[in-house]
């Protein structure tokens, strides 16, 4: 803690000459994100915008904490609570962009920080904020006042020698990282629980902090993700001081995600559930929408398991024509048939000892399927025109965007296989459910591309970063990757990754996602005027009768427009109403 509080001092003083976009600003009015919370006691529910919310008593929190540490030790649970912190703050990021979205920067940043306080969590007082977004700079200071965390933390432990406030140290981190679009540190540099005043926090560019390997590992629970290229060589652009991922071309593997990028919830689930087969020879079925990197995943599962030394051999089952699917996948004797001019092995005998990768395995035909059964039952496989059978030690990592069961239903898989590759299915969530993992692939990619293509770029504008954490991404991480690709390739030298170079092939944004602002520039994510600046009963009411709409007609129109905005849902359509479900059924049925 001493090197750190060393580190903060030295930063500090190199800071001093700098212009600071901001320094000691209030926070603006909060009054549109405590509009944003919702309490529906009949209900039982909490809302904070679209998301559910609980009332903890804070004694519990501490109680929980308390476990934590006696079961997984200090270090254990501080990793547990940061990575917690962690998505919640790329959650709130979400709301960010909704509210403020049209705002000046320290306004629109500043959501963060304010609903932590509006959650409960601790008091923020702002103390230095700089940041230009798309050079990727950002110095962030902030004091702690209050925090719940150091309160039960003392309250069970006194006053120690490190901080405590692990889960807002993590929220900190995850919230400007997503805000940034690259991977963002904040350190707990004075804290309540080491006998300070108040808690201090200092967050920039993992990179620039000369010894994060600390920090990174509690937001990184499994070793074989998010591991650094080790032969990257960094440049500078040729603005001054201005921190690049580009460097010149050198060669590449021609795939750009060499190693598992993420730290969401969903993203840590996963590298958990490899974790936990990796050690035995199981079957392992992956599950998930095209794109979401179903090979990247099997590939990692290879490298931390006891094949790891075998090869790994992947096949495309749905690139194998037809006649040729038996030949692939066992071999062929010489002669066995028409152009069979030399004998060969199939990818199972070329996978021996390691790892056979069966890709979109919903697509072999009944035929082929009756075939790799037997492969898989026996553990033995016969090349076409042979007459005897091979032993093979092959570890089966079969993946699929198909729902399989669907198939066994509707006879287009066979039951039997389907229970032979479900021995531990692992589901890999789409990226639009894990954007935490976003800025960490923005980052990845941009390094990659920059390097690849020789370009020296700064990083992302605030609108492209905006546009990439709204979009629903329907091609998953390959259409993101693929999309910064164009933008590096688009977008002009040392400068930064805008949206217009990066949607340019018809992508769909939601209607919310652009608009105007007041001087008629174009904003990312701004929310509705009207919605930023909500007009009073006293303007609804003039408005309403100077439009001579009648009651009958306003009340459709209210009832049709919240059914519409709640995507069909009745319940949540109710809800924003203001009513019951039943009530708004029936309404629904009288008009």
């Amino acid at each position: 803690m001493e090197a750190v509080i060393r580190d903060f001092t030295t930063a500090r003083a190199e800071l001093a000459g700098r212009r600071y976009v901001e320094s000691s600003r209030n926070f603006p009015d909060m009054d549109d994100l405590a509009a944003r919370v919702r309490f529906c006691p009949k209900a039982g529910r909490i809302w904070l915008d679209d998301n559910r919310m609980i009332l903890l008593h804070n004694r519990s929190l501490g109680a929980l904490r308390n476990e934590l540490i006696e079961t997984l030790g200090l270090q254990g649970a501080r990793a547990l609570l940061t990575r917690m912190g962690y998505a919640s703050g790329a959650q709130d990021a979400e709301i960010a962009v909704k509210v403020r979205g049209g705002r000046d920067f320290f306004d629109f940043f500043t959501v963060g920080p304010q609903l932590h306080m509006i959650e409960g969590i601790v008091t923020v007082e702002p103390v230095r904020v700089e940041s230009d977004v798309a050079t990727g700079r950002f110095y962030g200071e902030f004091l702690w006042h209050d925090s719940c965390e150091d309160e039960v933390h003392i309250a069970s432990h006194g006053v120690g020698t490190e901080p405590a406030c692990w889960m807002q140290i993590g929220y900190a981190s995850g919230y400007t990282s997503i805000f940034m679009g690259r991977p963002m540190l904040f350190r707990e540099v004075e804290c309540r629980s080491m006998g300070h005043s108040a808690c201090r926090i200092v967050g920039k560019p993992i990179a620039e902090w000369p010894d994060a390997d600390e920090d990174i590992r509690y937001l990184q629970p499994h070793a074989f993700a998010n591991r650094p290229n080790q032969s990257r060589i960094v440049v500078t652009a040729k603005a001054a001081d201005i921190p690049s991922p580009a460097s010149p071309a050198v060669p590449e593997s021609s795939s750009p995600v060499r190693s598992l990028v993420g730290a969401s919830a969903g993203f840590n689930i996963v590298c958990h559930m490899l974790e936990k087969v990796a050690g035995t020879n199981a079957t392992v079925l992956l599950l998930g929408e095209s794109g979401v990197g179903k090979e990247m995943f099997a590939q990692t599962l290879h490298r931390i398991s006891k094949k790891a030394e075998g090869p790994f051999i992947a096949v495309n089952c749905a690139a194998i024509p037809e006649p040729l699917t038996e030949s692939e996948l066992f071999g062929v004797e010489k002669g066995a048939f028409t152009g069979a001019i030399a004998s060969r092995p199939g990818r199972f005998e070329r996978a021996n000892g390691g790892t056979l990768f069966l890709d979109e395995i919903g697509t072999l035909s009944i035929a082929a399927q009756g075939k790799l059964l037997r492969a898989l039952q026996e553990g033995e496989i016969e090349r076409v025109g042979d007459q005897r059978s091979r032993k093979v030690d092959v570890r089966i990592v079969a993946a699929t965007n198909v729902n399989l069961r669907r198939g066994v239903a509707d006879g287009s898989f066979r039951e039997d296989l389907f229970y032979r590759l479900n021995v531990f299915p692992i589901h890999i969530p789409p990226l639009r459910d894990r954007r935490a993992d976003i800025p960490l692939l923005l980052n990845h990619f941009l390094d990659f591309f920059c390097r690849r293509h020789g370009r020296p770029l700064t990083g992302f504008t605030q609108r492209a970063i905006t546009g990439l954490y709204a979009y629903n991404w329907p091609g998953n991480v390959r259409e993101l990757e693929n999309m910064v690709e164009r933008g590096v390739i688009l977008a002009p030298e040392n400068g930064a990754i805008d949206l217009c170079h990066l949607f340019t092939s018809g992508e769909k944004f939601d209607p919310f996602v652009l608009g105007m602002d007041q001087n008629g520039e174009l904003n990312s994510l701004m929310e509705e005027p009207a919605r930023q600046n909500p007009p009073s009963k006293e303007q609804l009411v003039q408005t309403v009768l100077h439009s001579r709409i009648s009651l009958d007609q306003l009340e459709e129109s209210l009832l049709r427009g919240a059914v519409e905005q709640a995507n069909g849902n009745i319940s949540e359509a109710a809800r924003l109403l203001g009513m019951s479900r039943a009530q708004l059924s029936y309404r629904l049925k009288k008009n």
